[in-house]
């Protein structure tokens, strides 16, 4: 599957966030959106995701639609919660009643992997900012989708955290077409391309 974007732009009120931008994410490739903050980043995986619409231009992604790219994909991103009075094992349930994980995975061992074994029953409103992003990348990484977006990955890691992270990815995810939304180079240094969304202000 290929992601293409045709003099994409997206803006709020009176201001362009990103416009003109002409890209085609190709699969089994790894991408990263760069620029400081407020360049577009996370409205351009939005937009990816089908969550956002844009404001001009056009996003194909092969034979799916807005409607139905989100079976294709997972995302992890600070702005998307879970569910606070869930456990753990709760939101795994939950989440592969509507995205299967991949084969010969199980709960158990998605949790020992990221660190979480201990707190498989603890809810996720007493989990700390790191374990909660644990425990958002291994659902996004885990997950039997093609695609995978990544916004800020390493929020609220620490450095065994930021290495846990690296691992997955390294195990689990070079098969799949990743984007990661960062300014951070410790979170995109697996990706061969990279897109400047400062490039496409004007």
């Amino acid at each position: 599957m290929q992601i293409s974007l045709h003099q994409a732009g997206k803006k709020f009120n009176k201001e362009w966030i990103f416009r003109n931008l002409d890209y085609t994410f190709e699969k089994g490739n790894h991408y990263a959106l760069i620029g400081n903050n407020g360049s577009g980043k996370s409205t351009l995986l939005q937009v990816i995701s089908g969550y956002a619409t844009l404001s001009k231009g056009q996003i194909h992604w092969g034979a799916e639609t807005s409607e139905t790219i989100f079976k294709q994909l997972t995302i992890a991103a600070p702005y998307l919660e879970l569910i606070e009075e869930f456990t753990a094992i709760e939101q795994l349930a939950f989440h592969i009643t509507f995205k299967p994980f991949l084969a010969g995975i199980s709960f158990d061992f998605m949790l020992e992997k990221v660190g979480l074994h201990n707190a498989a029953d603890k809810q996720i409103r007493y989990f700390s900012s790191g374990m909660k992003q644990r425990l958002k990348l291994a659902i996004a990484i885990f997950s039997e989708a093609p695609i995978l977006l990544l916004d800020e990955p390493c929020s609220n890691l620490d450095k065994e955290g930021i290495e846990l992270y690296h691992d997955l990815i390294q195990q689990y995810a070079l098969h799949k077409l990743i984007i990661v939304g960062s300014n951070d180079p410790q979170e995109y240094s697996f990706c061969k391309h990279q897109v400047n969304l400062l490039e496409y202000k004007k």
